[in-house]
């Protein structure tokens, strides 16, 4: 195995310190950031973790003195904007620099939860009824959207903005919660069906060779009886809750005959449908009848030691190190020509 330059992009507030007496790195804001840095040194490769927050400047300056083999890109934003991120993937591929993770096109179409199920109509792919409601537009719910429905942001990731009073079964609430999700998020509503069944996480690697990594679900059997079985925040991010709710992911179990390689081929077409490449997570839901849903596309997905898309691989024997191997393999063989 080649020895690589490595240049791992972060944001500034997640750069790990060098020394973490004191501090627990499985549960610090930095988690997935040390993780990455460590394997890779682990690896036997040149690592330089380098802070961005609002200055590309500082990207320009680290390749042009340390001259790095590719930049492993875990910025989620840019100067606070999520909708960024594409830009500064945009940025390296006009420095002519290799990277890993997702395209900018395949990141601006995954991004944009209304565009990504306009494409998913077009190629005939499973997705629940929806409308987008702008900033500063009232809603006007179409007689065929019918109740309930779930109130999320259009553009916003990791469940930020999603409780349990995003799920609304009337129309006073409905407008209730867009002109929350308007107001504190600060982005336009997606309002579409709930679909009440399994919730299923599905892994993806690659470029034009994909690799499907096992069904992972999402387990959530513990909650309060009327709580809707959905991944709020409190859900994906609070310890303490999932703790006390037993809430915890796993290998999808009993699924009728077939259905795994059903779900597997769904995720598949969504990756080529969205134009996505180096690595994704795709999210769905099964109804009590076997019908699919694909709820969202995640291209760039958590991958810190012990999370879903880690432990999906470890299960397709990819050990942590040999997954961040192959990220960097996918990542060094993509060619942006290649998307036009």
């Amino acid at each position: 195995m080649k020895r690589l330059r490595v240049l791992v992009l972060m944001h500034e507030d997640l750069v790990p310190p060098q020394q973490t007496a004191g501090c627990d790195p499985k549960t610090a804001e930095w988690r997935t950031e040390y993780d990455v840095v460590t394997t890779l040194k682990k690896l036997g490769h040149d690592v330089q973790p380098l802070g961005v927050k609002s200055d590309l400047g500082v990207i320009h300056k680290a390749i042009a003195e340390w001259e790095p083999d590719i930049a492993f890109n875990l910025l989620e934003e840019f100067d606070g904007v999520s909708v960024y991120d594409q830009h500064v993937v945009s940025y390296l591929e006009l420095l002519r620099v290799p990277y890993t993770g997702c395209n900018p096109r395949g990141l601006m179409l995954a991004r944009d939860k209304a565009i990504t199920k306009k494409m998913l109509s077009f190629h005939r792919i499973p997705y629940p009824e929806f409308i987008e409601v702008p900033q500063g537009r009232v809603v006007r719910r179409p007689k065929w959207l019918m109740f309930p429905l779930i109130v999320k942001s259009v553009s916003e990731e990791a469940s930020l903005g999603i409780s349990q009073a995003s799920i609304v079964e009337d129309d006073d609430k409905l407008s209730e919660r867009v002109a929350f999700i308007h107001s504190s998020i600060g982005s336009g509503a997606l309002i579409e069906r709930y679909i009440e069944g399994r919730e299923f996480y599905v892994g993806v690697m690659g470029n034009s060779h994909l690799h499907v990594l096992p069904v992972w679900e999402l387990i959530m059997d513990k909650l309060p009886d009327d709580a809707r079985r959905i991944a709020t925040e409190r859900v994906k991010w609070s310890r303490t809750y999932q703790k006390k709710y037993g809430i915890t992911s796993r290998e999808a179990k009993n699924l009728p005959p077939g259905k795994t390689e059903e779900i597997q081929h769904l995720a598949k077409r969504v990756y080529r449908a969205l134009g996505l490449n180096g690595y994704a997570r795709i999210d769905m839901r099964m109804d009590a009848e076997g019908q699919l849903y694909v709820l969202e596309a995640n291209p760039n997905p958590q991958i810190a030691h012990d999370e879903d898309f880690a432990d999906s691989a470890e299960k397709a024997n990819y050990h942590y190190q040999e997954l961040l191997q192959e990220i960097l393999n996918v990542g060094l063989r993509w060619r942006p020509a290649k998307a036009a």
